[in-house]
């Protein structure tokens, strides 16, 4: 009999989308122990390798994690939806609500690292903002943190000529954030781009996120724009790809 594609599989594989199948029909649920090395060994006929492999495919994938001297569990951290299209309308933030808001529901988000400080402009923000060669812009990063979790870097870069004395050189921006404050400043975001990319974390960003070996990162930069097509804000993001799912939502 002809081998099936799933037969070709290698064995850890096969192991891991067991396991998979099993949390995701409820088998295990968030914070449940998986089997064992030990147990998996003798439950499939596999060397200690292959089950350590499994099991690492799990972790890698953010649906596990290890826990020191105790084993492998399910990952309880529920990824958190990023509604693209949604999160950015007027009516969001115009209303003085979060654009996070739109994604987090009623879970507590954090940012629990807020700097703001007035730099010169790196090349490829300045060529997109189109500054002048001595024109500076004001630079603010954050770590936000979602139920103890830290699921994203962002740096924004703003012209200096634009948000000097505003609210948005403070760390609190205030209601309605950044675009909030743009708008009031005569520059309401009028229209958005988003590039996305993905990469494997750099040991700084693995270790800011606290992210598992193996899990990528997903790299968002947003260009916010105000009337006459003038760029006013570029946003570049950093999110673990473990604690993510984007989705866009729009008419045909």
């Amino acid at each position: 009999m002809a081998n099936t594609d799933d037969d070709r599989r290698p064995k850890y594989q096969r192991i891991a989308d067991s396991l998979r199948e099993a949390i995701q029909s409820g088998e295990y649920g968030p914070g449940d122990r998986l089997p064992g090395e030990n147990e998996l060994m003798a439950a499939h006929g596999v060397a200690r390798m292959t089950a350590r492999q499994a099991l690492s495919v799990l972790r890698d994938e953010g649906v596990a994690e290890a826990r020191k001297g105790a084993g492998v569990f399910v990952r309880e951290f529920r990824p958190l939806r990023r509604r693209g299209i949604q999160r950015l309308s007027q009516q969001q933030w115009g209303s003085g609500r979060s654009i996070w808001s739109a994604d987090i529901e009623n879970r507590a988000l954090e940012v629990d690292q807020v700097t703001v400080s007035e730099e010169a402009a790196p090349d490829r923000i300045s060529a997109v903002l189109e500054l002048a060669d001595d024109e500076t812009v004001c630079v603010r990063r954050r770590r936000f943190v979602l139920e103890g979790k830290p699921v994203l870097l962002a740096t924004s870069y703003l012209p200096t000529s634009v948000v000097a004395g505003s609210a948005i050189t403070q760390e609190d921006t205030g209601p309605g954030g950044t675009y909030a404050r743009l708008a009031e400043l005569g520059y309401k975001p009028v229209h958005f781009r988003e590039e996305i990319r993905s990469r494997m974390p750099s040991k700084d960003e693995a270790a800011r996120l606290s992210m598992s070996s193996g899990t990528p990162v997903i790299l968002i930069c947003r260009t916010a724009f105000a009337d006459e097509g003038r760029p006013v804000e570029i946003n570049e993001m950093t999110l673990d790809a473990a604690s993510y799912i984007l989705e866009y939502d729009f008419d045909a």
